[in-house]
């Protein structure tokens, strides 16, 4: 299956997602080893409509690894012709023009999709919308999650947070579906968790998942902690929110080998405490992303 955009989760088969994490462990070596020039004569478009630190610097630091150049723009809206309310369409078709590839975040869900019609160059979706995907973020994520344990199958993950609008929880949902034997505890308020369409997707594909309203009962059952942030003011019940905080208490609960894994930035949503835990791997996860980034475009690159 060749790869033209990167635009939603679904797009990745087992196999493909095989081929993409043998290429990210090639891009650690190539890494350690201070990047390469066979990507010189490419330029990268980094073009965000809302403020990103992680996922902007990660691809624009990818891209300077593998050679090649960065024109870069945050605040896109802001600083740019769309203030003067220029069609996204019509942005994509000038800046295809200028550039080999296009990272878009955009604020409207299914930004990244009107992007790919029109783009003459590969467009990849850096995160769309509130409750839209954010798929390479998945993708660092399960690539994470595989480098620690050599397999998916059969995997028991909590995803905590606020769910019904979380890109990332999303995006990994929709991944985590393609392997076998996988469990999945969504864990949230009421109020904000998972939306139907994704549980919609898990039942067409015989996947098992619960819906649950404190993590610390399960703490002692996963593999992975998945946990995400979860705004006071979405939320009812606030005093409840303890019930989705990681802190030392809930790390005595888990098994010795899980992991705990945040998308960042944090809140109060992980005690500072947990972060020399040698189960908290969200550090290493974003170090993760600029290989996965990195084997990424050279995919999308050498399929063209």
């Amino acid at each position: 299956m060749k790869l033209k955009h990167v635009i939603e989760s679904q797009q990745f088969t087992v196999p493909l997602l095989m081929e993409l994490f043998e290429r990210t462990r090639q891009m650690e070596k190539i890494v350690a080893r201070g990047g390469t020039q066979d990507y010189a004569q490419k330029i990268m478009a980094s073009l965000f409509y809302e403020p990103s630190t992680r996922t902007r610097f990660s691809f624009e630091a990818a891209m300077c690894r593998l050679g090649g150049r960065v024109l870069s723009t945050e605040h896109a809206r802001v600083f740019s012709s769309e203030i003067e309310a220029e069609q996204l369409e019509d942005t994509i078709r000038i800046i295809s023009g200028y550039s080999d590839v296009i990272v878009l975040r955009h604020t409207e869900e299914g930004g990244a999709r009107r992007a790919a019609r029109v783009s003459s160059v590969p467009v990849v979706n850096a995160g769309d919308g509130r409750g839209g995907q954010h798929p390479t973020q998945a993708l660092l994520d399960l690539y994470t999650i595989h480098r620690e344990r050599h397999s998916l199958d059969g995997l028991t993950i909590a995803i905590v947070g606020e769910l019904d609008k979380g890109r990332t929880a999303r995006s990994l949902a929709y991944l985590l579906s393609k392997f076998e034997r996988v469990k999945i505890h969504f864990v949230s308020p009421p109020e904000v968790q998972m939306r139907q369409d994704i549980l919609d997707h898990l039942d067409e594909h015989d996947v098992w998942y619960d819906l649950s309203h404190d993590v610390a009962p399960i703490a002692g059952e996963v593999d992975v902690i998945y946990q995400t942030r979860i705004r006071p003011e979405r939320v009812v019940d606030r005093a409840s929110l303890g019930r989705y905080t990681i802190d030392e208490r809930l790390l005595r609960r888990m098994k010795p080998d899980a992991m705990v894994l945040h998308p960042l930035p944090r809140t109060v949503e992980i005690d500072k405490a947990v972060d020399d835990d040698p189960r908290a791997m969200y550090f290493k996860q974003t170090t993760n992303g600029l290989f996965i980034r990195m084997a990424l475009l050279t995919l999308l690159w050498d399929e063209e």
